[in-house]
């Protein structure tokens, strides 16, 4: 039965086999998900790829620079692309040391079409999910950014869970002006709850130090 992914999702294929690169093209076309395919690392580092939920189908072996060392270029770089590696010479050693640098999985030739559907699957989504996250985030930041610095302060104070008259004592100030910070933050924050403002500080790294 097809798997069925986001339209928009893609795949980045790696590997120096056309013949594998044209038969993985047809599996993730056939689900409905774009497929591109790169012979060499360098190659597809040109592509200019889109803006979308994405991942790697890396080869371990390539000519040139190697898969596993690809993935930590990758990441020196800062290029944040969920990796699932696929080998035909695969070891236990290489497999901890991809998974230790974050691959989503190790799969060994000849690949298992549900395996690796079931881990691109699982690429794609942690790939949405860290998109959608970055947005959530960089929203927080800028209402974060618009509150004034005594707000700030309040915020820093109220989400380390202490209540308004202990804000009121450490800082030397009413309770009442606590409380009246505090419904300004919530409303500025677009927060639902004190939990929901906690959860913002956290991803924000917000954090009130003496």
């Amino acid at each position: 039965m097809a798997v069925l992914f986001d339209a928009q999702s893609i795949v980045f294929i790696i590997d120096d086999d056309e013949s594998l690169r044209d038969a993985l093209k047809r599996v993730f076309r056939s689900v409905g998900l774009s497929a591109e395919a790169f012979a060499s690392a360098p190659e597809f580092l040109k592509y200019n790829r889109p803006d979308v939920p994405s991942c790697l189908v890396l080869d371990v072996r390539l000519p040139g620079l190697s898969g596993l060392d690809f993935q930590a270029e990758l990441g020196n770089a800062n290029i944040l692309i969920p990796i699932v590696f696929i080998t035909g010479h695969g070891d236990i050693p290489m497999s901890v040391k991809a998974m230790k640098a974050g691959a989503v999985e190790f799969l060994t030739k000849p690949l298992r079409e549900q395996d690796l559907l079931d881990a691109v699957r699982a690429a794609l989504e942690g790939d949405k999910m860290r998109r959608e996250q970055q947005i959530t985030d960089s929203d927080a930041q800028v209402r974060f950014d618009l509150l004034t610095p005594r707000e700030q302060e309040v915020m820093a104070f109220v989400t380390t869970g202490l209540m308004n008259k202990q804000v009121a004592t450490e800082m030397g100030i009413a309770e009442a002006t606590v409380k009246f910070h505090r419904g300004h933050i919530m409303r500025k924050m677009a927060a639902r709850s004190l939990a929901d403002l906690i959860k913002m500080a956290g991803s924000l790294g917000i954090q009130h130090t003496k």
